[in-house]
């Protein structure tokens, strides 16, 4: 295993999990309320500043209000409403495009909103900066914004889950719990149904995670709510290694909104899983066209080196550092994502510095493992091993599995000769095929039979 090249390509999980946990569940805040026709023309909000800010749920409707908006205050320049509600649309603007110039654009938008309503009353611009700072990874600031938001409009949609994202993010679960709890109570919704289910899967309750997305299912009839919870759904069958349930769920969000990019990535991932690397490429390809983030360009490397390609995979891990200077030009912290792209497509000893600043500001399980495996990238092993028992244990004592923690865990314990040890974390990763590559998943079937293999001639020997 320590020198298997084809098992690194298994670190796409981890950083698809890290950064889907943190796009797709800080910054892709869904707001609902009035059906796709609401707004699409119409300012966002009307003279109040509240933290409730409703956003369309598809592209086309997105572009639509930003324009709308744009045009309104060229009109009506002191709407420190609509100045708000511009800002939290350039942030979910620049979710939808990967395009961090929209940060600035958002931050110049609420200052304004600010300057023309200051705070506390105006929690609507509050609210935003909280997304704003959630979206440039900045999660102390986002639970300080969003607290000062809900100190003024405790019922505040934007305002509490952004609450949830941020706890989250700062590795506080149990509190992340208590404040998804009450998001659902003040203000029930799509929001806040995600926020509670993947704070229950973090707590190793798939079950309750489950049930909670199905019981948002049932009622929803906006294309974009059923898109987003039926692929959230497909995401926790993903993570289970049920290929098939998980492609069902994401059909049933392409049927709902065609091209809806988070089905597309998670489709995408089971093809890649289950040896279908022409349809993994075709799914990723459109990914990246619109959302060319780091994770998304590495998983498409990770395919073309699947397929041996490996100049087309090259092409696509020289695009990661384009993002990244973009980003951190927009003040996005991109150590997490360097980290965990460079340990296995870049500098590692700029992966472990990178890894270590993230941990520094947060203790979480993505960050974690994002050390521990930029340490055992530096041949760090006996430093790395206690990080990935907490990546893998904190939570519920196992009840969180993550199939890329998982084998991360199985090789440093290989490394150090823990080999009883690393064949347990070895077979539970591989139980989870569907979050692994084909060659990473063969790779590492065959290091644990070779290991069980090795392990009965021993016996025999001393029989």
């Amino acid at each position: 295993m320590r020198s298997t090249r084809t098992l690194r390509r298994v670190f796409v999980v981890v950083v698809l999990a890290a950064l889907l946990s943190t796009v797709a569940w800080v910054t892709g805040v869904r707001f609902t309320g009035g059906g796709d026709d609401q707004g699409r023309d119409a300012p966002a909000l009307r003279g109040d500043t509240g933290g409730s800010v409703v956003l369309p749920l598809t592209g086309e409707g997105l572009d639509r209000r930003l324009d709308a908006l744009r045009r309104h205050l060229r009109a009506q320049p002191r709407d420190a409403a609509n100045w708000a509600a511009l800002g939290v649309a350039c942030v979910e603007q620049a979710r939808r495009t990967a395009d961090p110039g929209l940060y600035g654009q958002a931050q110049r938008a609420l200052a304004r909103s600010l300057a023309l309503s200051p705070a506390p009353v105006n929690s609507g611009a509050l609210a935003g900066q909280a997304a704003l700072a959630a979206a440039r990874h900045d999660f102390r600031a986002a639970l300080r914004l969003a607290d000062r938001s809900l100190a003024v409009s405790p019922y505040g949609e934007l305002g509490l889950v952004i609450r949830v994202d941020a706890l989250v993010e700062l590795g506080r679960y149990d509190a992340a719990h208590r404040a998804a709890l009450r998001a659902d109570a003040r203000h029930p919704g799509i929001p806040a149904f995600s926020r509670l289910a993947y704070v229950a899967e973090l707590r190793g309750e798939r079950a309750t995670a489950r049930r909670v997305l199905e019981q948002a299912l049932a009622p929803a009839s906006d294309p974009g709510d059923i898109a987003h919870v039926a692929t959230a759904l497909g995401e926790l069958s993903r993570a289970e290694g049920k290929s098939g349930p998980a492609l069902r769920w994401y059909a049933t969000a392409l049927r709902a909104e065609p091209g809806y990019l988070p089905a597309l990535l998670g489709r995408g991932q089971v093809r890649a899983a289950r040896g279908d690397l022409a349809g993994a490429a075709r799914d990723l390809e459109a990914v990246t066209a619109r959302q060319p983030l780091p994770a998304y360009l590495a998983l498409l490397g990770e395919v073309y080196a699947a397929r041996g390609d490996g100049r087309a995979a090259a092409r696509q891990y020289a695009a990661l550092g384009a993002w990244t200077r973009l980003a951190r030009a927009q003040r996005v912290n991109t150590d997490l994502d360097t980290a965990l792209v460079a340990a296995d497509h870049g500098d590692r000893a700029q992966a472990l510095r990178a890894a270590r600043a993230e941990w520094d500001r947060r203790h979480t399980v993505h960050t974690a493992d994002a050390l521990a495996w930029a340490l055992h990238r530096r041949g760090r092993d006996a430093a790395a091993l206690p990080l990935a028992r907490q990546a893998t244990e904190t939570l519920t004592k196992g009840g969180y599995r993550n199939a890329s923690f998982l084998y991360h865990r199985a090789e440093i314990e290989h490394a150090l000769g823990r080999d009883a040890d690393a064949r347990t974390h070895g077979r539970a990763a591989l139980a989870l095929d569907t979050a692994l590559t084909p060659e990473a998943r063969t790779a590492l079937g065959r290091w644990v039979e070779g290991e069980r293999t090795r392990a009965r001639a021993r016996e025999g020997e001393r029989r």
